[in-house]
């Protein structure tokens, strides 16, 4: 069976121990690349979730290299504060979360 190891920041990543998942802690993206390139070449790894923040400091040869590999799997992780934020900076994060997890757009509108 192949692990679910979690990169995200200092205040997301004792949570997510806390659920028992293998969890590394990054300062920034840099450091998350670091991390996440050592974790590509894990053989016991079959999904990698990457706080999504740190996704900018990927370079494109990292990012070829992910879509190339077929495990593991590299899952952004949504960053609480734009969950959190309102109006149309939410409603817009959200729409983009849904038409990615299930592929088409859907219209949230205020009620």
């Amino acid at each position: 069976m192949y692990k679910v190891v979690v990169i995200s920041d200092k205040d997301t990543v004792y949570g997510f121990r806390l659920a028992g998942l293998e969890s590394y802690e990054a300062a920034n993206g840099e450091e998350a690349k670091r991390i996440l390139l050592t974790l590509l070449n894990d053989d016991t790894i079959g999904i990698i979730g990457l706080n999504e923040s740190f996704i900018p400091a990927i370079d494109q040869r990292t990012q070829e290299k992910i879509d190339r590999v077929y495990k593991p799997i590299v899952v952004a992780l949504p960053v609480r504060e734009k969950i959190e934020a309102v109006g149309d900076v939410r409603r817009s994060y959200l729409a983009r979360l849904i038409r990615k997890a299930v592929g088409f757009d859907i219209s949230l509108r205020k009620t």
